[in-house]
């Protein structure tokens, strides 16, 4: 599993030649690296008394920060698959006819796939980002430097997965499927973008 890979691993993997792990991996680890972070500032704000007014609305973000961190993480393997699906699909033969049909049918199919996984890496990074405001507003202020790049990285995530929706659904037939995932995709970017400005202010106010 990539997920249990020493770090140094990873980036060297991710350098090589190798087609994955790629773009859609490292958008999933620097998404569960935003959501490690906000835990991060839960973690050092629950139990304090200076903030006990927000104790359980600090455990409940911890929880939720965790549960996204763990299904950013595990996206790094659904990428890799995905991508391994539509690899095999075009390598399949396409001599006759019949084979051609088939070949065209689990392209189509791959690609469908390889568009929803990252839209919901994008959609948890949406979360992520979600979760900032919330430490940003009310996190331990000796840690508060930490919710700013939380919010960084969930963006970054969200917009690197982006690129992996708009190429894989560019080659979709149906575009009914394509146009629908691509105008959630968007609403999800112009949201973000305008949340992502206003909690780094919030922070960056506070240092």
């Amino acid at each position: 599993m990539i997920k249990d890979q020493p770090i140094q691993q990873f980036l060297d993997e991710l350098a090589s030649k190798a087609p994955t792990p790629g773009g859609g991996g490292a958008a999933a680890i620097m998404g569960a690296m935003g959501a490690a972070l906000v835990s991060m500032v839960c973690n050092l704000t629950i139990g304090k008394e200076k903030y006990a007014a927000v104790e359980e609305e600090m455990k409940q973000t911890l929880e939720q920060a965790e549960a996204l961190r763990e299904t950013l993480t595990d996206m790094i393997r659904q990428d890799v698959e995905v991508f391994d699906q539509v690899m095999g699909a075009y390598g399949m033969p396409k001599e006759t006819d019949e084979q051609k049909a088939a070949r065209s049918e689990a392209i189509q199919q791959a690609l469908k796939a390889a568009t929803d996984v990252p839209l919901a890496c994008a959609r948890a990074c949406a979360e992520v980002i979600d979760l900032s405001r919330v430490v940003a507003d009310k996190g331990n202020l000796n840690v508060i430097s930490d919710a700013g790049v939380a919010v960084l990285a969930a963006h970054a995530a969200l917009r690197s997965a982006a690129l992996n929706v708009y190429i894989n659904a560019g080659s979709i037939k149906d575009r009914e499927f394509a146009d629908s995932r691509v105008a959630e995709l968007e609403k999800l970017l112009a949201d973000a973008g305008t949340k992502t400005e206003s909690i780094y202010e919030t922070v960056k106010g506070k240092l």
